[in-house]
């Protein structure tokens, strides 16, 4: 008989929505000794799943996927009708896109809760994991029409590319309801985990996420001004970022200039929590303020390419090496790289990009965009290379062959990722992000 995670009791869960968090959740929550059944709409991804073919780029998942399937406690169904009806608990991970108005779109989270909720058992214990406004669990309890069946609203806080890291190693777990005794059950299946776990109603567990990550995209905002500046002034960012992060009170993280932020979150949330601030009659100036900064320093890195092109990008080809969102994903929503492309299309060059974690079919972008599968193939020919991503693979790239291959050797580098001194002698005219010299 195979043996528990020590403190783990047995639950049975379905988890509804098999992404990045959906995933992540069954997967680890089968790794803690619990009965997980993860479901989904697609199909085809159901059927990829139970063969073990795990399409998400996430470190450890494909192992914690193999494992809860050859042990019997992970499984993957389409229906999650039956699936809900066994279970002790029913995770929601269905996607919250934004809405028209800025807000969430709550579709898809009451779709499901009507499908399932005359199936569930007494005693049944439904989870949003999703990230959902304010309000949302009181509203599924309505919607649910069960006295008997408890809304807990248990917010992620995993970062892609660290997903199951954060899942297993969490600086929190945030638990809310307004039954005790759920958000205690809910609390105890992390209970191997030996995490802070923090307490409370389930309004204020579904507005700590959103508070939490528009701090992290004003601090993200404020460090590329604070780039920009540099550059003004000749001075280092990297100096300036090197003594913040000594600061006990500002903590390292999240203080790396860059070409503005993205992600399946930040845009998303920071626009939810503006629309939820209208809705109580408030306005959120300092987010506002970042979302707006954030979008102009997007502008900023097209800037840097069109001056660096003679003052015009018609016509021109441009190599762009990564799309990704960031570094240690596939993830390709809402990325600052993505936006930048477009940008420049629109200004009409010829963009040839290349990403480790993207095939050149999964992008639909724009007709002036070829993805190539090799970082020599793009650099081929073009008049400015613009590094997006972080990819630690650019590292070690030939960078005398590239500057070779390129119509003139110039690099915008807007992660600052690249050793300046190493390209210049590579023949390379480099410029960073806020670094002296390199503006």
């Amino acid at each position: 008989m195979e043996k528990r995670p020590a403190g783990a009791r047995m639950r049975r869960i379905t988890v509804i929505g098999t992404g990045y968090v959906g995933l992540t959740t069954g997967a680890c929550l089968a790794s803690l000794g619990h009965r997980v059944v993860c479901c989904d709409v697609d199909a085809a991804k159901i059927g990829q799943l139970s063969r073990g073919e795990v399409r998400i780029r996430e470190p450890g998942l494909q192992e914690l996927v193999h494992g809860g399937t050859a042990s019997g406690r992970l499984a993957f169904e389409v229906d999650a009708v039956p699936a809900a009806a066994r279970s002790d608990f029913v995770f929601l991970c269905v996607p919250t896109p934004m809405a028209t108005d800025g807000g969430a779109d709550l579709a898809a989270v009451e779709s499901v809760v009507r499908e399932i909720r005359g199936s569930l058992r007494p005693g049944c214990v439904l989870v949003t994991k999703s990230t959902v406004p304010v309000g949302t669990a009181a509203r599924l309890v309505a919607l649910t029409g069960r006295r008997d069946v408890a809304v807990v609203s248990n917010p992620e806080f995993l970062r892609e590319g660290f997903a199951v890291q954060d899942f297993l190693h969490p600086d929190r777990i945030v638990v809310g309801s307004e039954s005790e005794a759920a958000a205690a059950a809910v609390a105890g299946l992390y209970a191997p985990l030996a995490a802070p776990t923090i307490r409370t109603d389930a309004a204020s567990a579904e507005l700590v996420k959103y508070a939490a990550n528009c701090f992290l995209a004003a601090k993200l905002s404020y460090v590329n001004d604070i780039s920009e500046l540099c550059e003004r002034l000749a001075v280092d960012v990297l100096d300036i970022t090197e003594a913040m992060r000594r600061d006990r009170r500002i903590a390292p993280s999240f203080l790396s200039p860059g070409p503005g932020w993205g992600g399946s979150c930040l845009p998303k949330d920071a626009a939810a929590l503006l629309r939820a601030a209208e809705v109580a009659g408030l306005d959120l100036p300092m987010v506002r303020a970042a979302i707006d900064a954030n979008a102009g320093h997007r502008e900023r890195v097209v800037s840097k390419v069109v001056d660096a092109c003679g003052g015009s990008v018609s016509g021109v080809r441009l190599a762009l090496l990564g799309l990704t969102f960031k570094a240690g994903t596939n993830d390709l929503r809402d990325s600052p790289a993505l936006e930048i492309a477009r940008l420049l299309a629109e200004r009409g060059a010829d963009l040839v990009a290349y990403d480790p974690a993207v095939r050149g079919d999964e992008l639909a972008l724009m007709g002036r965009l070829t993805c190539v599968d090799d970082p020599y193939q793009a650099a081929k020919g073009a008049r400015v290379m613009v590094l997006l991503t972080d990819w630690p693979e650019f590292g070690d790239l030939d960078w005398s062959r590239l500057a070779e291959l390129a119509e003139q050797p110039e690099l915008i580098d807007t992660r600052n990722q690249l050793a300046p001194g190493v390209l210049r002698r590579a023949g390379l005219r480099w410029r960073g992000t806020g670094r002296a010299g390199g503006a």
